[in-house]
């Protein structure tokens, strides 16, 4: 039992530590910024930041993994493949 405990404790230590991690991109006038956790930070097309299309994003990228998930889940997840 302690063994359990102590994966998910560092299970959780990695997950944030991903979360923490913000990568910057730019490219033809638009800067992008994505956290290790696949949300969008930060976007601007030509110095213009877009907040509502940062929220349409992210809302659209939480339910495509959410979907992903329930896929996973139903096929029966990862036991049997580790």
């Amino acid at each position: 039992m302690f063994d359990k405990a102590k994966m998910l404790a560092q299970a959780y230590k990695l997950k944030k530590a991903i979360e923490e991690e913000v990568i910057e991109y730019e490219e033809n006038g638009i800067k992008i910024k994505v956290s290790g956790d696949q949300k969008i930070k930060y976007l601007s097309v030509n110095g213009v930041e877009n907040k509502a299309l940062i929220d349409a994003i992210n809302k659209a990228m939480k339910k495509s993994q959410e979907m992903a998930a329930r896929k996973m889940k139903d096929m029966g997840g990862l036991e049997g493949l580790i």
